[in-house]
């Protein structure tokens, strides 16, 4: 498993958490490395309320098994179209998923800093289908004095994480969530 550096040897860690296929190798790494961090759902970007529903539940049924607490954001998906308007067609991995991604971590950082966690970090950065400078650009622009960037990728965590969604039976969506990611790859 990865040996982790956490940013000022912190043990006050957020999780942004878009899902739980992407967030279970994290989990599991830093409670390896005596981490266990407070998990943060915050995906107004996904279309439906029952997508929503969908991944949420998945994410608080694997935090549980570790004992993690889940804090869910407000589901706000109106507002997320208004962070996103006028970009509506960008492709995957252009303009529109870098605001995305700013939109997300902001609120993720704001309930950071209020509630005492030193660092932020998020499975967006595990996904393959993501782009990792996309996200540490988001993160160092919106949140520089809590945001860790931390390729979830390295270390064997990218095989892990299709383990783990085979063992927990996760479901495994097979769009980001926004509308506009999905009508582009029916």
């Amino acid at each position: 498993m990865l040996k982790l550096d956490i940013p000022g040897g912190s043990g006050r860690v957020l999780l942004h958490s878009c899902c739980a296929p992407c967030s279970g190798a994290i989990i599991e790494c830093l409670d390896a490395n005596g981490v266990r961090p407070a998990i943060f759902f915050s995906n107004s970007n996904i279309d439906t309320r029952e997508e929503y529903d969908k991944r949420l539940a998945e994410v608080v049924r694997y935090a549980g098994k570790f004992g993690l607490e889940v804090i869910e954001d407000e589901y706000d998906h109106e507002a997320w179209l208004a962070a996103v308007r006028g970009l509506e067609n960008e492709p995957e991995r252009g303009g529109r998923c870098l605001q995305c991604f700013k939109f997300r971590l902001s609120r993720a950082a704001a309930f950071a800093r209020a509630n005492g966690f030193e660092v932020l970090t998020t499975s967006l950065a595990s996904s393959r289908w993501k782009s990792l400078e996309q996200v540490d650009a988001a993160g160092a622009e919106v949140c520089p004095d809590v945001f860790w960037a931390q390729n979830w990728r390295r270390g064997g965590l990218q095989p892990r994480r299709a383990e783990i969604i085979r063992e927990q039976n996760f479901y495994n969506q097979n769009y980001c969530g926004c509308e506009f990611s999905h009508r582009q790859e029916d």
